[in-house]
């Protein structure tokens, strides 16, 4: 038995091409020939209909002929890139030149190939099927990614849930444990007041826990606005002192200046605000020097990075590869929160992603993020 071939594996009955060209008897060959190949046909004589059909009808693939009255295959290959109905649809150019210089400038008008006249059936159905095997693998390549997008986000779920009841069930056992000692020592005021406060303070845990869970219910399709960079960073910086009552020490060396991206500016400012105090806190709680945080910003193409760095105790070797898994301490502290989980979370939402790494110098950390420009809304 013969091996098959990647584009053997292609579901022609799914597949429809449009085939423009102001000759009718060349659309008749070329739809008689895809048509017996199990591929429908759709056919348009002019730059004006083929443009019509393509939003219309949202083909796989379009053979369009470039020489045409009216609206050349140049043309409406610029006016197909141009809308987003139709950007991604792969073009054909089919041409009587045969010029290296021909074949280059259709090429850079955005067409994937380029067939000559006086056409050859088969080896047209060839490229044909092949750009059809490139748009399946890519068709394939999206729901793989989508599909384990899912089960990440499954993995997630199901460790946030055990780390939550672990950590929901331990404090409540501390609420339970303090109320009956403040039971049994009822006639010492002194002692009632140290457990009732002790109650407090596991209580307050437990909201603490529950708010950042909800953050991290962020649907994965925020509303985006556009806002400028200046603000988000001072938002940022403001949301990290109101959430934990502390003034911190931040240089700010914006490389950008003020410029608008789109973003969540809820989530943005959530993520940021949340590295700000990862940063501070990584210097231990019974440092008592300053405890400097820099925060950089840089444009690396169409993105712009953020990087906090901070000079506290590094990072913990024993938690190095699943620091933002829920409740893992980066700073050899108990009862720590979903600080990165949630960090990332929203970054990865946004379009972007973030890494820890340790300071070339060995001291500290840096926690670095990138977020597109202007991504638009899926």
């Amino acid at each position: 038995m013969s091996e098959l071939s990647p584009t053997q594996n292609i579901p022609k009955s799914k597949s429809t091409v449009l085939v423009v060209d102001d000759e009718p008897i060349n659309i008749q060959l070329l739809q008689r020939k895809l048509e017996w190949d199990g591929i429908t046909v759709l056919t348009a004589t002019n730059g004006e209909a083929c443009l019509e059909v393509a939003k219309e009808e949202r083909p796989d693939l379009i053979l369009l002929d470039v020489m045409m009255p009216g609206m050349d295959g140049f043309a409406v290959c610029a006016k197909l890139r141009e809308d987003k109905r139709t950007n991604a649809i792969p073009v054909i150019f089919v041409t009587a030149h045969n010029s290296k210089k021909g074949k280059l400038e259709g090429l850079e008008a955005g067409a994937v190939d380029y067939i000559t006249k006086p056409i050859d059936l088969d080896e047209t159905i060839a490229r044909v099927r092949t750009q059809l095997s490139y748009l399946a693998i890519n068709k394939a390549n999206v729901e793989l990614t989508r599909r384990l997008g899912e089960s990440r986000r499954s993995a997630a779920i199901g460790a946030l849930t055990q780390g939550i009841a672990h950590n929901l069930n331990n404090l409540l056992g501390v609420v339970m444990g303090y109320l009956e000692l403040a039971k049994v020592n009822y006639k010492d005021p002194d002692k009632v007041l140290k457990n009732i406060a002790r109650v407090e303070s596991a209580s307050n845990r437990i909201v603490g826990i529950i708010k950042q869970l909800s953050t991290v219910a962020f649907t994965t399709r925020l509303p985006l606005h556009e806002m400028g960079l200046e603000r988000l960073i001072s938002g940022s910086l403001r949301r990290a002192r109101e959430e934990t009552n502390r003034d911190y020490d931040v240089e700010v060396q914006n490389q950008v200046g003020e410029i608008f991206i789109k973003t969540n500016i809820e989530a943005f400012e959530d993520a940021l605000s949340k590295l700000i105090i990862n940063a501070w806190e990584s210097y231990g709680p019974d440092y008592a020097g300053e405890r400097p945080i820099n925060l950089e910003v840089e444009q690396v193409d169409q993105e712009i990075e953020f990087s906090i760095v901070d000079e506290g105790r590094g990072i913990d070797p024993e938690v190095e590869e699943n620091m933002f898994e829920p409740f893992i301490s980066t700073k050899n502290t108990v009862g720590v929160g979903m600080g990165l989980t949630v960090a990332r979370h929203a970054i990865r939402t946004l379009g972007g992603e973030i890494h820890v790494l340790p300071n070339e110098d060995g001291q500290g950390v840096t926690a670095k993020f990138s977020h597109p420009i202007n991504r638009e809304e899926s």
